[in-house]
């Protein structure tokens, strides 16, 4: 993928239009049955798409390895397919459950392996900044033996 960090913000962005579409048509029918589709609208699919291209963007070397993009391509589809199914769930479709739990799954993988990604890319990044930060005040963060 060219840029990954911008396909998933853009994807949260979308995210965040269906939530917002489908908060505004629960609070203008008065039928809040779908509350749980649309928190995971807004939850899974706008802040955590966001948080995911944020990173990408600030750490832009793990966005170029073959697990975020392992990451991209589990996550993505699979949410869509869950959000799918999560609403037929709550429109009485019974029989879409088992899926919707193969799609949960296949949701969590791809969250373990960006936790993964952020894991490998931040160890040396931690490092880094707090050797700026002790280099720039002397005396900070090191301990003085009497």
């Amino acid at each position: 993928m060219k840029n990954l960090a911008n396909w998933f913000l853009r994807l949260a962005v979308l995210y965040f239009v269906a939530g917002v579409a489908l908060g505004l048509y629960m609070a203008a029918s008065h039928d809040h049955t779908m509350h749980p589709v649309h928190a995971h609208l807004n939850l899974l699919g706008w802040v955590s798409l966001g948080l995911f291209g944020v990173f990408y963007t600030v750490v832009p070397e793990a966005a170029q390895t073959r697990l975020a993009r392992a990451h991209f391509w589990l996550y993505v589809p699979a949410h869509f397919v869950m959000m799918v199914l999560l609403f037929e769930l709550f429109r009485g479709h019974l029989a879409v459950e088992p899926f919707l739990g193969v799609a949960a799954f296949v949701v969590g993988a791809g969250v373990l392996c960006f936790a993964v990604v952020v894991w490998r890319h931040t160890g040396a990044l931690a490092v880094t900044f707090g050797e700026r930060l002790t280099a720039a005040q002397p005396g900070v963060g090191r301990r003085e033996i009497a």
